[in-house]
């Protein structure tokens, strides 16, 4: 299994061609498509091999030993756990995002805010392994708090089933297999359908941190660092916020 899914990460590398592999959360992939073309331009004979999934199974390839120059997690914990197992050489954040409800076009007249959730008959969120399934349960323990049990009772009966990334939320709801999914506000913006995306209330909403990481065991390691600072460049910050990607707070743009 692990050897097919590196095949799949990395691909047959053409004639003449150095293989940046980046392990990158689901939620970045137009981002990172847009900044791919930048990069060879600047590199050229560099091709960028994007691995995109939720940010705990790339966790757990490159903990299994896949080949990857470069890690972007769409949260800390994972990031966390990749760097305590003594994964990780560099480290920053490089981008934050919010999440939101994505709701299908049958759908939007009648959710219109958080509070409305339970008129939706079937919801879709993510699983709490993965970074928007952990943010959501958060939403939602807060939410329950402000809305009370009936408002739980009738939110859990409506959940419909668990995804393993955030973009197999999506789809659901683009394709009208769910009402309504908890989702970053760029994934609605990224849409292929006319979903409406429903703001959750400040107080119960949290801010996603991105950490991206240059891995030990890099084959191009230089590369890797020069992937990074394209991404924290005024061109790579340019890309993310037409997106909707908001940029690291000043204390978060470098950890220890």
């Amino acid at each position: 299994m692990l050897s097919a899914i590196m095949c799949l990460a990395t691909g047959p590398a053409r004639a003449g061609q150095t293989q940046l592999v980046v392990f990158a959360a689901s939620s970045l992939r137009e981002a990172f498509d847009k900044l791919a073309g930048q990069f060879k331009r600047k590199h050229p004979g560099v091709e960028v091999v994007l691995n995109l999934a939720g940010s705990q199974e790339l966790r757990l390839q490159i903990e299994q030993g896949a080949a990857a120059d470069v890690f972007a997690s769409a949260d800390r914990r994972q990031m966390d756990a990749v760097k305590a197992g003594g994964w990780v050489l560099e480290e920053r954040i490089f981008a934050r995002n919010e999440p939101a409800l994505a709701v299908s076009s049958a759908s939007r007249a009648l959710v219109r805010s958080l509070a409305d959730l339970p008129k939706a008959t079937r919801i879709v969120i993510a699983a709490p392994q993965v970074p928007i399934g952990a943010y959501t349960a958060e939403i939602l323990a807060g939410a329950y708090r402000k809305y009370g049990p009936e408002f739980q009772k009738k939110v859990e009966a409506r959940i419909a089933s668990t995804e393993l990334n955030v973009r197999q939320v999506l789809a659901k709801v683009e394709l009208g297999e769910a009402d309504a999914g908890v989702v970053y506000r760029t994934d609605i913006a990224s849409a292929r359908t006319a979903i409406a995306a429903v703001s959750i209330p400040p107080e119960l909403n949290v801010r996603a941190e991105y950490p991206i990481a240059v891995l030990k065991g890099s084959r191009h390691p230089e590369l890797a660092a020069a992937w990074i600072e394209l991404l924290t460049s005024s061109a790579g910050r340019t890309v993310l916020g037409e997106l909707g990607f908001l940029p690291p707070t000043d204390d978060a743009r470098k950890r220890p």
